[in-house]
C-alpha cells in the first residue's frame, strides 16, 4: 500500500511538471499574471533618469483571443477558425513598451509648452519607428511591421505603444534580439533591452 501511495504521489508530480512545462494556461487572467512577473523572463523593467521602461513580450494568444471576442469562451463559440486565427499572428511578435514618469504617462508630465506637447504628441502617434530598433547580436535589424499608441488623455498611469515584428528565421536563431529605445527628449540617452529567444520560441498559450 505504501509502495502504491509513492508511486501515486511521483506520478502526480510528473503530471504537475508536465502542465508547468507547457504554459498553458485555462484563462487570460493567469496567462496574464505570469507574463507580467519579472522572474519568468517576459518583462523587463528600468528607471533611467526619473522615467520608468517596462518592456512586455505580448504572447500570440493573447492577440488570437481579443479577436475571437475577448474572452476564452467567446474563442470557442466563435465562428472563426483557431489555427486560422493563430496562424496569422503567429508570424509576427507584439512587444508592449510602457513609458512613465512620476506614476504619469508622458504627456501628462514631460512637455513644458503647447510646442513641446504638439512635437512628443507627434513623435509618439508617427514617429517610433525611427526611434525604435530591434536587432540580433551581429546587428542584423528587423524591420518594424507596425506600432500602435492608443491616446489615454490623462487617465493612464503610462504611455503605451505596442511594436510589431516579423517571427525572422534568422533573429530567431540567436540566443536574444536588443530592443533599443533612443532618447526622446528625456535625457535617458539609449535605452536598451535583452530578450531571450527561448522565451520566444517557448511563449506560453491559451487552451483555445
Amino acid at each position: 500500500m505504501k509502495n502504491y501511495n509513492y508511486i501515486k504521489f511521483v506520478f502526480s508530480l510528473l503530471i504537475l511538471s508536465s502542465c508547468v512545462n507547457n504554459k498553458t494556461f485555462n484563462n487570460e487572467t493567469a496567462l496574464l499574471e505570469y507574463i507580467k512577473a519579472p522572474k519568468n523572463g517576459y518583462t523587463q523593467s528600468k528607471t533611467i533618469n526619473g522615467v520608468d521602461y517596462t518592456l512586455t513580450y505580448r504572447p500570440t494568444d493573447m492577440l488570437v483571443v481579443q479577436e475571437l471576442g475577448n474572452s476564452i469562451a467567446d474563442a470557442k463559440h466563435s465562428s472563426l477558425d483557431v489555427a486560422e486565427v493563430r496562424n496569422k499572428y503567429n508570424k509576427y511578435m507584439y512587444f508592449n513598451l510602457s513609458m512613465s514618469k512620476n506614476n504619469q504617462e508622458l504627456l501628462s508630465v514631460t512637455p513644458k509648452n503647447r510646442n513641446e506637447f504638439g512635437a512628443m504628441v507627434n513623435q509618439l502617434a508617427f514617429g517610433m519607428n525611427e526611434k525604435v530598433h530591434v536587432y540580433t547580436p551581429s546587428k542584423d535589424t528587423l524591420e518594424m511591421a507596425d506600432f500602435i499608441y492608443p491616446r489615454m488623455y490623462g487617465i493612464s498611469r503610462a504611455t503605451t505603444i505596442m511594436f510589431v515584428y516579423p517571427r525572422d528565421v534568422k533573429a530567431l536563431n540567436n540566443k536574444y534580439i536588443n530592443f533599443t529605445i533612443e532618447d526622446l527628449g528625456l535625457y535617458t540617452g539609449e535605452v536598451k533591452f535583452k530578450i531571450p529567444i527561448k522565451k520566444i520560441k517557448d511563449e506560453p498559450k491559451l487552451k483555445l
